[in-house]
């Protein structure tokens, strides 16, 4: 249970990455400053995390694989966080947050992409029905929590907050996966982050020319709540994420047991907003559609507990 508790506490912190987008939004901020931003002031504070002594191996292990990790690192941090930086331009911080969940679904889909040990062979994952059944159940409060609000919507305004939220909700775990595979369970969770905010640096630097050329230098709020977004999700909810991920690497369906802790977020974000921006609370369905998304976890929780026990009982002990 405690890449379960781990993955909860992620989301508490991921939450604030909505709150503070859509504020630095309303304000008239840039999204191409508010992400790249956000990876720019990461990348000082990864380094004191991880400490001199601890990057030598992060080196050997990006010379191993250079363009694997440039590749992964870009798809998993770039095409993640720049779309939702995007969405924030045309939604709200609750509606992006919802939307986001459909990462539930989208991580259990790329299932069939890696492969995982099965007495000592390596077997091509297989998408983990039966958990996602529960996916489903967390799926139909979101509905639930947004439903009426969807129709107050400019409809062009929905699909340009939609659209690059879809895009964000398959390549955060896909390369934060191929990111898994290519180190082997070789490094901890800050040195990755490390490694993978380094070599997305590339990709912020455009985004941040961009920024330049299209509203000039950041404001000074703009940049408090991008370091804000930095500490308290760039590292302190992708550490914790990361190190529940790690804790069941090569098991699909925990993997995703942990990744639909996420849905939470939708929650978080919506006590964020009444309270730093003033949003009206949600309505009976609102409520009704939240029940549901914390049913829907606890109930995916258990379902790993009971299928991981099931599966021990059945495997045959060690002769000799």
């Amino acid at each position: 249970m405690r890449p379960i508790l781990l993955g909860i506490l992620a989301a508490f912190f991921f939450a604030f990455t909505f709150v503070l987008n859509r504020s630095i939004s309303l304000s008239g901020g840039s999204w191409m400053w508010s992400a790249s931003l956000r990876y720019f002031f990461m990348v000082p504070l990864l380094l004191l995390l991880v400490g001199r002594h601890h990057l030598k191996p992060l080196w050997a292990e990006i010379r191993r694989a250079p363009g694997a990790w440039l590749l992964w690192s870009t798809v998993g941090f770039g095409l993640f966080y720049a779309p939702l930086c995007f969405a924030s331009d045309y939604s709200p911080g609750w509606l992006i947050a919802g939307t986001w969940q459909i990462t539930i679904l989208s991580g259990s889909l790329l299932a069939p992409l890696f492969k995982q040990e099965k007495d000592g062979v390596p077997v091509r994952g297989r998408i983990p029905w039966g958990g996602l059944g529960f996916s489903l159940i967390i799926l139909a409060g979101i509905v639930l929590i947004q439903a009426e609000h969807f129709s107050w919507e400019d409809p062009s305004a929905l699909w340009l907050g939609f659209l690059p939220v879809l895009l964000a909700s398959f390549a955060y775990p896909l390369g934060n996966r191929k990111m898994m595979d290519v180190c082997g369970g070789r490094l901890s969770a800050p040195q990755r982050l490390l490694g993978m905010t380094l070599l997305s640096l590339p990709f912020w630097l455009l985004l941040a020319a961009g920024g330049w050329v299209q509203s000039g230098l950041p404001s000074s709020g703009l940049v408090m709540q991008s370091a804000l977004v930095a500490v308290l999700s760039g590292i302190i909810a992708t550490a914790l994420f990361f190190q529940a991920t790690d804790a069941v690497r090569g098991d699909m369906q925990k993997l995703s047991a942990v990744e639909a802790t996420q849905s939470l977020e939708v929650l978080f974000a919506v006590i964020g907003e009444v309270i730093l921006l003033s949003a009206p609370l949600p309505a009976l369905w609102g409520w009704l559609g939240m029940g549901l998304i914390c049913l829907g976890m606890a109930a995916q929780s258990l379902w790993t507990v009971r299928a991981a026990r099931r599966s021990k009982r059945l495997t045959p002990p060690l002769s000799g």
